[in-house]
């Protein structure tokens, strides 16, 4: 099985198990804290196993494990975020969350696979996916929902508007899709909540940076990247500009 596949298969996998876990909570009347307490747990410790079996020689980084560094030296390193969202995995009736796999080599994701479970969608690398060019009058920016301010600016150089949701897998995938053209995390990211999607939308031939307009690097001693871009080319150069103010 290719990295791509192992990629795919792991992030749709975590992905029904949250379904499931979701599914009994809402059964036994979990308390959300509880669910998304469950939900984390079960679905790294899905991950981690899986990699285990199918990727022995390789190293892990998951937002839910513990990081003794080892990994800053391997050759193959697999980031992955099993609930990106949790808050609104919590929320009853939310499809604002998402799973996150991707294989680093020297630095970059060069395998990648982001599952939007609640809404039945799996984007990734070997899937052959372009992002689809927009029908619509105006852009749109997608941000977080605390970051709207910062996301204004760029809206405003690029003549569009902002729109908001949680998840950045979900926003990510966002301008994969073609329902908005440039997605902007103006401040720092932890590696899990970016890899996958860099790794994805790069693959769609989206452009992605740090808010800086550095190129992002992956698998570093403490794992962080300055913010994150994934824009429409067309959009770049405003937007990173708009980001320097």
């Amino acid at each position: 099985m290719e990295d791509h596949e192992v990629a795919g298969l792991l992030a749709r996998e975590a992905g029904d198990l949250l379904l499931g876990i979701r599914d009994r909570a809402v059964a036994d009347g979990w308390a959300s804290h509880r669910l998304q307490g469950e939900g984390d747990r079960h679905a790294h410790r899905h991950l981690v196993d899986r990699l285990s079996e199918l990727r022995p020689a390789d190293a892990v980084l998951s937002e839910e494990g513990y990081d003794d560094g080892g990994r800053v030296g391997a050759d193959r390193v697999w980031i992955v975020d099993p609930l990106d969202g949790t808050h609104d995995f919590g929320r009853p009736g939310s499809v604002e969350w998402a799973v996150h796999v991707a294989l680093v080599v020297d630095g970059s994701p060069v395998a990648a696979a982001v599952c939007l479970p609640a809404s039945r969608q799996l984007y990734g690398t070997g899937m052959s996916v372009a992002s689809r060019p927009p029908v619509r009058d105006r852009p749109v920016v997608i941000t977080s929902r605390s970051q709207w301010g910062e996301a204004e600016e760029v809206a405003a150089a690029i003549g569009g508007v902002v729109r908001s949701c949680g998840s950045a897998g979900v926003k990510a995938m966002a301008v994969v899709a073609g329902s908005a053209d440039v997605y902007v995390h103006p401040s720092g990211l932890y590696e899990w909540d970016a890899c996958a999607p860099a790794g994805v939308a790069m693959a769609a031939g989206l452009d992605v940076y740090g808010v800086d307009g550095s190129r992002l690097e992956f698998n570093k001693a403490r794992p962080v990247v300055p913010g994150l871009v994934i824009s429409r080319p067309e959009y770049t150069g405003s937007v990173l500009g708009a980001l320097r103010w």
